[in-house]
């Protein structure tokens, strides 16, 4: 049981990659966009500074900031696939015009596209872009390493988005050093509701299955080399483990009855590194839901629910001088998803958040908070890929 604390003083805290924006006239616009709706100026996000911006023309193919003096403004290219069915409004800043690209930062991890020949898959590519450009803008906002495999074979990240042909074998979802390989078949929405119905699964998104598969190229890159490697096996058991034989226990005899109790989905309990991908995931839900929360308005910690906090007490043995910061983060979140069950109960529909949050789950997702937020201020070394490490695994079904 945990103990029921009465809730602190709270300030409202900004958020770490926003999400609610203004146009040059003055009207809201939002991440997504490419347009503002009530001018039609073109709009761009500025990954670096994590800002959608109004724009205006620069002779002969180039793009500033609108609203700013010429002097003081950026130049920028916007993305190449704003006009593919990727719909990009992503933009390229002067450096990266400069080496020659012609795609963000975003679009440039997408080493393969899906058969655009097959029906729905320039839709597909869409939401799977959509979805791409929400992680990685996240991933940016928390300080990552973000880079294209293409420009950084041994550390970097790619994306291969596979569409299985007419009678062929399945696409696997999986990881493989750095590479991502995606079913694009997931962005059909009666497809992926169909296979979360016969997995058993609450929860089943594009978003997630991004999130869950950078989990384990980060394990690879800011665990498995690091002086985490030793607190991550204490939380999350010992990741040699036979991982293929993991996986066929657990499909075939499913989850323990008692996983509720110690991971944060039955999929975790499978083996080590799914645990650590599933707590990732989870974790880059609660920050980046919260982030837009915060953008519009609406703070998790100051919304006025009694609710049994998770207690200092719980993370005392951690060495963490600053777990406050995290507490705060965990017990706004679940004040907040508390109210959002709630709205998405009085529209009748699943609940917004369909999970309940063991301590042993805190304080997994704890070791992530302090992995994310060390390799942040880490030398770049630190958080390579090094010959001989241990890796994640090569492909999951999931």
């Amino acid at each position: 049981m945990v103990p029921l604390v009465p809730p602190p003083p709270r300030m409202a805290l900004a958020a770490t990659t926003p999400r609610a924006f203004s146009c040059a006239c003055g009207r809201p616009v939002f991440f997504r966009n490419s347009q503002c709706l009530g001018c039609l100026r073109p709009l761009g996000y500025d990954p670096e500074r994590r800002l959608l911006l109004a724009l205006e023309r620069v002779r002969p193919n180039g793009w500033r900031e609108a609203g700013v003096p010429v002097r003081r403004a950026r130049r920028y290219l916007r993305c190449a696939n704003l006009g593919s069915a990727a719909a990009c409004n992503w933009l390229l800043d002067a450096a990266e015009a400069q080496a020659g690209f012609t795609l963000c930062r975003c679009c440039r991890l997408t080493r393969t596209l899906p058969d655009l020949s097959q029906p729905n898959a320039g839709l597909w590519w869409l939401r799977i872009e959509q979805a791409k450009r929400r992680l990685v803008s996240s991933l940016i906002g928390l300080n990552l390493p973000v880079q294209p495999k293409a420009e950084d074979p041994q550390g970097g990240l790619a994306f291969d988005l596979l569409l299985a042909p007419p009678g062929g074998p399945a696409v696997i979802t999986g990881h493989a050093d750095g590479l991502i390989t995606l079913d694009a078949s997931e962005a059909d929405d009666a497809n992926r509701e169909a296979r979360r119905g016969q997995l058993g699964e609450p929860y089943r998104t594009l978003l997630g299955h991004l999130r869950h598969e950078t989990g384990h190229h980060y394990w690879q890159r800011l665990v498995g080399p690091t002086h985490w490697l030793e607190p991550f096996r204490a939380l999350f058991g010992d990741e040699r483990e036979d991982y293929a034989a993991a996986l066929q226990r657990h499909y075939s005899a499913g989850p323990p009855a008692d996983w509720g109790q110690h991971f944060v989905s039955a999929y975790a309990s499978s083996h080590p590194w799914e645990d650590w991908a599933e707590t990732w995931a989870h974790y880059l839900h609660l920050v980046d839901t919260l982030d837009t929360a915060r953008s519009f308005g609406l703070d998790g910690e100051r919304v006025e629910l009694s609710y049994e906090r998770f207690s200092p007490e719980l993370l005392a043995d951690t060495g963490d001088v600053q777990a406050a910061g995290f507490l705060g983060l965990i017990n706004g979140w679940m004040e907040l998803t508390g109210v959002l069950n709630e709205l998405s109960r009085s529209m009748g529909v699943a609940d917004f958040y369909p999970f309940v949050l063991s301590a042993p789950a805190v304080r997994k997702l704890h070791l992530v908070h302090r992995v994310v937020h060390g390799a942040a201020q880490a030398p770049p070394a630190l958080a390579s890929v090094r010959p001989g490490m241990p890796l994640a695994p090569a492909v999951h079904r999931h």
